[in-house]
């Protein structure tokens, strides 16, 4: 296997665990709270911190500095690129948590006016308590975020990859030992319970961030990182790390629009409806990860590394290479998803024919767009890669735009569904106009016709065999997962080709 090809696969290994993990907090959550208010409330008061999380701390600042410091650390090695790094650090550290104590005081008329207009007043005032302990967590990840570009920029994905699992085990330990009034029963010992309730949940998100950091602290010992109490606005490193932050900052802001118009819209929707599509979009985003982050964040060092090189030929296969990978694993899994996850949803969270239903379709919508998520992973950052922010951010503010025209409109017909369905399009849209103009600058980027045509008839193969085994009299919870594996066993002669192609990555 190439090191693209390991590293991905190490990704993908401790992401899979954490996407266990994230099943079974998933779980813990659906049986303590159900489709209540109390959880619809702290889904939306994740949006702002989620927000700043992803502008500062790691999604916008991580991307935008690993193509800076892979040039720091092949040019001026790791003591230069420590030292950039150690700035970047201080700088996001201090503006995280001025922005959060800012939030912290805005936070009613945020809620209020933006977050959850439809909330009756007692869930806007939780929606608020929330939404202040929550930026505690965001403070820790403005340094943890970062630790793990720094790692990933030396070639280093193990631990980077094992910190989430961690923090879903703060969350677990949250919801099943600090919530409850009893807590888990362990053979014949029965662990107490906090009784902290719903606020027990935020704690447990809060603890899962140290652990998120604490894991990640012996990897910066190993590659010798020394922290310095230095910013240096006027620094040439910091300067080219904040030309690419700020488009990147602006991109981000419009993908979390999504979050934001999302629970804007559901909380007008009724009881449950913010939760559903919260459910729905994490069973899209365990394959989702998986396949699409997992490659990609695998890709982001080497792209940087082969651009800087100007083996621009070698860029445009790579890239291809990647597409065609992504399609061949996406279209037939969520074929199989779609179809094999009707029995699954009311076994394993318990809820009623209503609630179940609105989970299924909210999640089948979801599951349309999956290749669209996946392939964005990439696209993006095969920009990135070339330092340029600034394609990708004209893409994401249209993305914008169109999820919140669909968003509206389709929520009117088809209720949650027609919110994740207006995600789909947006964001599948998205994937294939930044991908179409990759391929002007590098032709052979998007040659993926054969590629497309097994991946649909895989798919389409898949979740036939799997609908046709759902109707065999098998025990109910065996069924669907027998389905899937027949379904994907039928699908998979077809990929081959793809599957020999990622390994050569």
């Amino acid at each position: 296997m190439t090191h693209i090809a390991r590293s991905s696969l190490i990704i993908a290994v401790f992401f899979g665990i954490d996407k266990v993990l994230g099943f079974v907090r998933q779980v813990f959550i659906a049986r303590q709270f159900g489709l209540s208010y109390e959880i619809d409330v702290f889904n939306a008061a994740n949006n702002i911190p989620d927000l700043l999380s992803a502008l500062i701390s790691g999604g916008a600042l991580g991307v935008a500095l690993i193509p800076v410091l892979s040039e720091f650390l092949t040019k001026r090695g790791r003591p230069g690129a420590w030292d950039l790094f150690a700035r970047i650090l201080n700088l996001a550290f201090f503006v995280t948590a001025a922005i959060a104590i800012l939030i912290a005081a805005f936070a009613a008329p945020l809620v209020r006016y933006l977050i959850a207009p439809g909330f009756p007043l007692e869930q806007q005032a939780l929606t608020v308590e929330l939404m202040r302990l929550d930026l505690i967590a965001i403070i820790i990840f403005s340094i943890s975020g970062l630790v793990m570009a720094g790692l990933q920029t030396n070639q280093h994905f193990l631990l980077p990859a094992m910190a989430p699992g961690l923090y879903n085990l703060g969350q677990i330990f949250g919801v099943a030992i600090l919530a409850p009034q009893t807590g888990l029963q362990v053979g014949p010992i029965a662990l107490p319970g906090f009784g902290f309730g719903i606020h027990g949940l935020v704690y447990g998100v809060i603890i899962g961030a140290l652990l998120h950091l604490a894991i990640q602290i012996p990897g910066l010992i190993h590659y010798q990182f020394r922290w310095r109490p230095a910013i240096g606005l006027r620094d040439p490193g910091v300067q080219q790390v904040l030309r690419l932050l700020g488009p990147r900052v602006a991109t981000m802001f419009f993908l979390q629009v999504f979050f934001i118009a999302r629970d804007n819209l559901a909380s007008r929707l009724g009881e449950g409806s913010v939760t559903a599509l919260n459910y729905g979009w994490f069973i899209m985003q365990v394959p989702e990860t998986l396949i699409g982050s997992a490659l990609a964040i695998a890709l982001l060092p080497t792209l940087s590394e082969i651009f800087a090189r100007g083996e621009q030929e070698l860029f445009g296969d790579t890239v291809n290479r990647a597409v065609r990978v992504l399609l061949a694993l996406t279209l037939p899994i969520a074929a199989l998803l779609a179809v094999g996850l009707e029995p699954l949803i009311p076994l394993i969270f318990g809820f009623d024919a209503q609630g179940s239903q609105l989970v299924l379709w909210a999640s089948r919508a979801y599951l349309l767009g999956l290749a669209g998520h996946a392939l964005l992973e990439t696209a993006a950052r095969s920009f990135y890669a070339q330092q340029d922010a600034r394609t990708p951010l004209y893409l994401a503010a249209l993305n914008a735009l169109v999820y919140i025209v669909l968003a509206i409109n389709l929520s009117r017909l088809l209720a949650a569904p027609g919110i994740a369905l207006a995600n789909t399009f947006a964001f599948t849209l998205e994937a294939l106009l930044l991908l179409f103009i990759l391929s002007r600058r590098y032709p052979r980027a998007l040659q993926v016709g054969g590629t497309l045509m097994r991946a649909a008839a895989a798919a389409l193969l898949g979740g036939t065999v799997t609908y046709f085994v759902l109707q065999l009299p098998l025990p109910a919870l065996l069924a669907p997962f027998v389905g899937m594996g027949l379904g994907g066993l039928a699908a998979l002669p077809l990929i081959l080709p793809e599957i020999r192609v990622l390994v050569k990555l």
